[in-house]
């Protein structure tokens, strides 16, 4: 028999890098997030994390980002991040204490304006400043949007963090289990560390390969201690010629594309990346319907 009483819905978590998107759902899920699947990335709203307890189930949905794009990748991603705004049950917007709000919560804030779904903000580190502090942070915020619920958090320390599943169980509407119990995430990082790779390859080797190129993530998988994330891609180009470009003069270019990915990898995992990168050949992949969708593309997007 159903519960008639269980709520369920999706949940979007937002933020600027390092506010610690990652360690709060980590918190939240009570586990590190496994990255284990190898089923290619095909859907625009992946999800990220699923939540459940006797009272519900919270589907969180990933959200690349919504910043200022920067490129055409960016400018994909933004879309993507407005277009999962407008589908979920509740927002969760993510921010460190602090009185001085910046040009890039500004505009995560103009953005949330126009939401039509409670917005919840969560101030996190609240454990790296005074606890008489907090209700100051707490009220410069208050003047940029209307929010549902302010809730103060350290997930780092595992702080409130109850508060937060509670606030979103409360905005969700009644409704059925979505997943089994066991679900608790479906990787949709794998894709994105493909995009990043290829597009810091496209962007090194500029003029010299034309967007022929794809990103396979061979093996992506947290080493026991949760510190290091080991990254295994391949980077496939359609031509031989191509190959010696992409790897460079002793190797010269692929270290570079591997340096400026692995950053922005890190950045976006919040926590040390190994990242190892291959070269391969596969002729004519672009006209493979096959091998775009192994590759996770949309073909009306190449």
């Amino acid at each position: 028999m159903e519960n008639a009483k269980f709520k369920s819905g999706f949940a979007t978590l937002i933020g600027r890098p390092n506010v610690g998107k990652s360690t709060l759902m980590n918190h939240l899920i009570g586990q590190k997030i496994a990255i284990t699947s190898n089923k290619p990335q095909t859907t625009r709203n992946r999800i990220q994390t699923v939540y459940t307890c006797p009272e519900g189930q919270i589907v969180f949905l990933d959200t690349p980002g919504i910043h200022k794009a920067k490129n055409k990748l960016g400018e994909y991603m933004v879309t993507v991040a407005e277009r999962t705004l407008s589908e979920v049950d509740v927002i969760l917007w993510l921010v460190e204490p602090s009185t001085f709000i910046g040009k890039g919560e500004q505009h995560i804030a103009a953005q949330l304006q126009r939401a039509k779904v409670p917005v919840i903000l969560v101030m996190n580190k609240i454990d790296t400043v005074k606890k008489e502090d907090v209700p100051r942070y707490l009220d410069a915020y208050r003047q940029l949007c209307d929010f549902a619920e302010m809730i103060p958090v350290s997930a780092l320390r595992g702080k409130n963090l109850t508060a937060v599943t509670d606030a979103i169980l409360k905005y969700l509407p009644y409704g059925p289990q979505f997943y089994d119990e066991e679900t608790v995430t479906d990787q949709p990082q794998r894709q994105i560390v493909a995009e990043l790779i290829r597009e810091k390859a496209l962007r090194c080797l500029d003029e010299e390969i034309p967007h022929g190129i794809a990103v396979a993530i061979d093996r992506m998988r947290e080493r026991p201690d949760g510190q290091i994330m080991d990254i295994d891609a391949t980077i496939i180009c359609e031509r031989d010629s191509h190959k010696g470009i992409v790897i460079g003069k002793g190797g010269a270019m692929l270290r570079r594309i591997g340096s400026q990915a692995r950053r922005e990898i890190e950045n976006m995992l919040e926590m040390k990346v190994n990242l190892q990168l291959w070269v391969k050949v596969k002729k004519d992949w672009r006209d493979s319907d096959f091998m775009i969708k192994n590759f996770g593309y949309n073909k009306k997007e190449l």
